[in-house]
């Protein structure tokens, strides 16, 4: 059995169900996902329910294998004490704290292992790509209103545009630790997208709708997609992998929606760094075939 701790927001959670996904195909057990993480956090949900996954929750009781039965202080140092000396524990527990780059040991870890972290980068799975996107599918049809605005990206040289604001400006530590990609990002990435390809229409997804209608404009046909109230996060990153190119923010939820995108000769346009601390070593977040800017 692998198990998986879940965190963040559908894109974090992606990350995290395919590399766990990856080791259990390798080891051919079942994969199990943690949510214990959501439980008092109202800003954030499980949110993989909406995708063809192959997963089950891990139960209480699976996940007291990992953590041990006590939360005393005591119960901890005996717990770890186990863990280091392999006395009856047979679990491997690899941790990643913030994001790092690429890390071997998941690739090289045995069955019955708990990942505990965000692996942010395509090498922890690019092996089992086609199960990952296959599984990675929406269930359920699309609405009227989606089918429409998919059915004119499909006729055009559509081009998702993500403007990710939200915490990034709101919380003072993840705006210390992520930079907001400025007006100018977004004009450079077009102007250079627009030398590569011909007649490009812009599809403008944002959780800022409002800020993006105020404040950005562009020589060619534009769309906003994105609309108060939002689609579900699901549906949106649909509706922007549908598109035939993609201007991403340092999101993970536009990585994904750019990476499920099935064309062979799309364009990704990327932030040049990730994280705003120049010590995060993000070398390994985008992947090789993608346009840093």
């Amino acid at each position: 059995m692998v198990i998986v701790r879940l965190m963040g927001g559908l894109g974090n959670q992606m990350f995290q169900y395919a590399a766990g996904r990856r080791m259990a195909l390798a080891h051919n057990v079942p994969l199990k996902l943690d949510v214990s993480w959501f439980a008092g956090r109202p800003d954030r949900a499980y949110a993989l329910h909406a995708l063809s996954i192959t997963a089950a929750l891990a139960s209480p009781d699976e996940l007291r294998q990992i953590t041990g039965h006590s939360t005393s202080g005591i119960g901890r140092l005996v717990l770890r004490l186990r863990r280091r000396f392999k006395i009856r524990y047979d679990w491997t527990v690899i941790h990643e704290r913030g994001l790092s780059p690429f890390d071997r040991r998941v690739l090289d870890a045995r069955d019955r292992t708990y990942l505990d972290g965000y692996w942010q980068s395509e090498k922890y799975f690019s092996d089992v790509a086609d199960t990952i996107r296959r599984e990675f599918t929406v269930n359920g049809q699309p609405d009227a209103r989606t089918r429409e605005t998919a059915d004119q990206m499909a006729t055009t040289q559509s081009v998702s545009v993500h403007i990710r604001r939200g915490d990034y400006v709101a919380d003072p530590r993840k705006r210390r630790v992520r930079s907001v990609c400025t007006p100018e990002y977004y004009l450079r990435c077009v102007t250079h997208l627009a030398e590569q390809i011909a007649n490009p229409h812009l599809f403008l997804f944002s959780d800022d709708p409002d800020w993006v209608a105020a404040n950005l404009r562009f020589e060619h046909p534009t769309t906003l997609v994105s609309t108060v109230p939002a689609r579900r996060d699901h549906e949106e990153q649909r509706l922007m992998s549908a598109c035939r190119h993609h201007i991403i923010a340092n999101s993970s939820f536009s990585w994904w929606a750019a990476w499920l995108n099935p064309h062979l000769d799309k364009l990704v346009l990327a932030p040049r760094r990730w994280m705003n601390d120049a010590r995060v070593d993000d070398r390994d977040v985008v992947p090789p075939g993608w346009t840093k800017m």
